[in-house]
């Protein structure tokens, strides 16, 4: 596959199963990343639109098509849809190149597979949910738990991993019988917006999974204070998380926010380099630093700084960068022009504050690649933890090697971050890596590894990178709201224990 000019894709909205034009009749341009030329034109929802996808899903789900199915029928047809997922990876991976820049080889492995697996295992994990919970008789009456779905919820998903970050929170939505009405990025709506018509085709009835893009400001907006919506799941910035909750506030809704990151990778003293250096690079470059999780800061011991920055460069200048839609490419472009020039000027802030420039730092622009959006792996030595670029997420593939002398320090610089998504140690010895891990504050903890996900492990954040759990058997309880039922079995008033207490 080449990124040679093509016909321009056209997508509608995806409403009560059917392909559906915004109600203004407007649409608006994804441009592919790699060769800012027109990759499709999609509908603009409005007002309207969220008006007919949230009024739809409500209706669904309130007349049981979806909700009131056993976990058994259920699953099936979300193993239907998995199936469907995979006879169709080339041309989701496809969309998926085209609008965020993915390479062709993550995104037909990582992304597809990916995504087909989290559908088996949530569908697995929802036929062993503990729906009823009897408790303990206490006098004449008898005690349920009972978990049931939320209703309508709504997934506001961002521009990195469109189709992964989207599925993490369809498919427990959907294990549990609600109905969901998803938001994606304008930069990245296409893959979302074909799993919906996959979906219809695999058995989910009409209505329990929409899509509607357009701005955030205004529908996503709309979505989040609709009182018909139950509950929001989003993934983005801190600051867009922060205006969620307020909106969310207005009506009293369930919230699950996956937001940023500046994860820290401490390198221990016995580091085997040969293994870390490699996957430090990885932690930062994977699909060119635009991972919410990334090993940003890079917490190197003194007896090795010198030297992993040394092979850090070397390794970074073999990188290559290129057309993401050729099979040998290893980093593509950024997602679009505002993030290139975000990132530039990241680079430019290092610089000024008086960072060390290592290796890269400048927009690639050699053959073909001068018509996208590639920026150089790029590394900044002598950086101090208190530098906008150790504590701003830059979303590109820049990292910050920060000195440390001791462990305690370093456990105090890698928490000294108001985010807290993932962290990572580098070490020989597993059980000082293990003891190291007990003291950072994130989410998760990757010991010589990173960006290592499991559908059958949680995934979210401490502190300000968010709240909530996607992934693993934890999510079920997210999307699931829980009734105490108590039935008294005394058939006589006189055998009631408040029998005469008001009279």
């Amino acid at each position: 596959m080449t990124a040679t000019t093509h016909q321009a894709l056209d997508f509608q909205l995806f409403i009560n199963g059917t392909w559906t034009p915004a109600t203004s009749n407007e649409t608006f341009d994804v441009i592919n990343p790699a060769t800012g030329e027109v990759a499709a034109r999609v509908a603009k929802a409005g007002l309207e639109d969220v008006e007919a996808a949230v009024a739809t899903a409500r209706q669904v789900y309130d007349s049981g098509v979806w909700s009131r199915k056993t976990p058994k029928e259920r699953a099936d047809i979300l193993n239907r849809f998995a199936r469907k997922i995979m006879e169709h990876g080339q041309e989701l991976a496809y969309l998926e190149v085209i609008s965020s820049g993915a390479t062709i080889r993550r995104a037909m492995s990582t992304d597809i597979l990916g995504i087909a697996f989290v559908l088996q295992q949530t569908a697995a994990f929802a036929l062993e949910f503990p729906y009823v919970e009897g408790l303990a008789m206490t006098g004449a009456s008898n005690n349920q738990v009972w978990r049931e779905p939320l209703g309508v919820v709504a997934a506001i998903t961002p521009w990195n991993f469109p189709m992964i970050l989207a599925m993490w929170k369809l498919a427990p939505a959907l294990a549990m019988g609600n109905s969901i009405v998803v938001k994606p990025a304008s930069y990245t709506p296409l893959s979302t917006l074909k799993l919906a018509e996959l979906a219809v085709e695999s058995g989910i009835p009409a209505g329990v999974f929409n899509v509607i893009a357009g701005p955030g400001a205004s529908i996503g907006e709309a979505l989040v204070k609709d009182p018909r919506v139950d509950k929001v799941a989003f993934t983005g910035s801190t600051e867009v998380g922060r205006r969620i909750m307020e909106l969310a506030s207005g009506t009293v809704k369930r919230v699950t926010l996956e937001l940023g990151g500046k994860s820290p990778a401490i390198v221990l003293p016995d580091a085997d380099l040969d293994l870390t250096v490699p996957g430090l690079l990885y932690g930062f470059c994977l699909h060119s630093g635009q991972v919410c999780e990334s090993g940003t800061r890079i917490l190197v011991h003194d007896s090795l700084y010198d030297e992993v920055l040394e092979r850090l460069a070397q390794l970074a200048s073999k990188v290559k960068l290129g057309n993401p839609l050729d099979a040998t490419t290893g980093m593509g472009p950024l997602v679009s022009r505002h993030q290139l020039d975000t990132v530039l000027g990241y680079i430019q802030v290092g610089v000024d504050e008086g960072a060390r420039l290592v290796c890269g730092g400048k927009r690639a622009t050699k053959g073909e690649l001068a018509r996208g959006y590639y920026v150089e792996p790029t590394v900044f030595a002598d950086v101090r933890n208190d530098m906008r670029i150790a504590r701003e997420e830059i979303f590109g593939p820049v990292a910050s090697v920060i000195r440390y002398s001791t462990v305690e320090e370093a456990i105090e610089i890698a928490n000294d971050t108001i985010f807290g998504l993932a962290a990572g140690v580098w070490s020989r010895d597993a059980n000082q890596a293990l003891k190291i891990g007990r003291e950072l504050r994130a989410g998760t903890v990757w010991i010589n590894d990173w960006h290592a996900m499991r559908p059958d492990a949680p995934f979210g954040g401490y502190k300000q990178s968010g709240f909530g759990r996607e992934l693993g058997r934890h999510v079920l309880e997210e999307y699931t709201q829980v009734k105490h039922v108590h039935a008294a079995l005394a058939p006589e008033l006189k055998q009631r224990p408040w029998a005469g207490m008001l009279f």
